[in-house]
C-alpha cells in the first residue's frame, strides 16, 4: 500500500512541476499588472518602482527563479490585490468551496444511488421512467441556465431566497441545489445501468429463487458489485466542484475557489493563481486516492 500512494504521489508532483511551469509563463503573457493597480494619472517613476517591488521588471527566467526559490522555502508570494500572503487568500476561498462540494456530493450520492437501485429492480416501469426521465434533463441541463432561472423565479420573483452570498443557511440552497441537477443525473443513470447488469446475475436470481426480500437483494446484495463504476463517476463530479465550481460561483457571488481564480486571472493576481493551481492539484490528488481506496474496499480481488 505505502509503495503504491509514494508513485500516485510521485506521478501526482511531475504533473504538479508541469502544470505549475506552463501556468506561471502563460499568466504573465497575459500583461503587465501595474496599469491595473495604478491610477491613470501615475507617474513614470512610481509605475518603475511598482514594477520593481513586485519583480515585473526582470526577465521571466529570472521571476521564475526566484518564484522556485521561494517556493522550496515554503513561500508562495503575496496577493497584490488583497495585500496578504497568497495561500492563505485561497485556502478561505477553498474552504468555501470544499464544505459546498462535501454538501451537495452527500445529498447526491445518498439520492443517486438510492433512486437509481430501486429504477433499476423493475425496469420499465413507472419508477423507472420518471426517474430515467428527470436524470436525462438534469445530465443535459446547462448550470448556468439552471442558476439564471432560479435567482429570477425564486429569488426576483417570489423573494422566498437570497439571490447571493454566504449569510444565512438559506443563502447555500440555491448554489447547493444548482451543482445537485448535474451529478445527480449523470451518477443516477451510471447507477441505474449498473444495477440492470448486477440483478441480472446469477446470484441475484438465485436469492430470489430462494425468496430473499427485495431490499436485501437490493441493497446487500447487488449495490456492492454494482458499485465501482459508480465510485469512479462519484469522483469524477467531486473532483470539478472542488476544482471550483467557476459559474455557479460567479452567478451567486460565493466565494469559492473557482470565483477567486476567474478574479485573479482577470486581476492578473499571479501569486495567487499559482496557488490556486497547487491547491486544486493537491485536492484532485487525494480524491484519487480516496477512489482507489474505495475499489479495494468494495472489490477484494483489488490488491495494492
Amino acid at each position: 500500500m505505502n509503495t503504491f500512494i509514494g508513485k500516485r504521489a510521485l506521478a501526482s508532483a511531475i504533473s504538479l512541476v508541469g502544470l505549475v511551469i506552463l501556468v506561471f509563463f502563460l499568466s504573465r503573457l497575459t500583461g503587465d499588472p501595474t496599469n491595473l493597480y495604478l491610477p491613470l494619472d501615475a507617474t513614470t517613476e512610481m509605475r518603475e518602482q511598482f514594477r520593481e517591488l513586485h519583480g515585473f521588471n526582470d526577465p521571466l527566467i529570472v521571476q521564475f527563479g526566484r518564484y522556485v526559490g521561494d517556493l522550496l522555502r515554503g513561500d508562495f508570494g503575496d496577493s497584490i490585490r488583497q495585500a496578504r500572503p497568497a495561500m492563505e487568500v485561497v485556502l478561505q476561498a477553498f474552504t468555501w468551496t470544499l464544505w459546498l462540494a462535501l454538501i451537495t456530493m452527500s445529498l447526491v450520492t445518498v439520492a443517486a444511488i438510492v433512486i437509481g437501485s430501486l429504477a433499476a429492480f423493475k425496469v420499465g416501469g413507472v419508477f423507472d421512467r420518471i426517474a430515467t426521465f428527470f436524470s436525462l434533463i438534469g445530465a443535459s441541463a446547462p448550470d448556468f441556465w439552471i442558476a439564471i432561472v432560479a435567482i429570477v423565479i425564486f429569488a426576483v420573483n417570489l423573494h422566498w431566497l437570497p439571490t447571493s452570498g454566504t449569510g444565512t443557511a438559506l443563502h447555500w440552497v440555491l448554489p447547493v441545489a444548482v451543482l445537485f441537477i448535474r451529478p445527480f443525473g449523470l451518477i443516477l443513470q451510471v447507477v441505474r445501468g449498473s444495477m440492470i447488469s448486477v440483478l441480472g446475475s446469477a446470484f441475484v436470481k438465485t436469492a430470489r429463487a430462494k425468496g430473499v426480500r427485495a431490499r436485501p437483494i437490493i441493497f446487500v446484495h447487488g449495490l456492492r458489485n454494482a458499485m465501482l463504476p459508480v465510485i469512479t463517476v462519484i469522483g469524477d463530479q467531486a473532483a470539478a466542484i472542488l476544482n471550483g465550481a467557476v459559474v455557479v460561483e460567479t452567478i451567486f457571488g460565493f466565494p469559492g475557489i473557482g470565483k477567486l481564480m476567474i478574479d485573479s486571472i482577470l486581476l492578473r493576481d499571479f501569486s495567487v493563481v499559482l496557488a490556486a493551481i497547487m491547491v486544486s492539484a493537491l485536492a484532485i490528488f487525494v480524491m484519487n486516492l480516496l477512489i482507489d481506496l474505495a475499489y479495494a474496499a468494495l472489490d477484494p480481488r483489488i490488491r495494492y
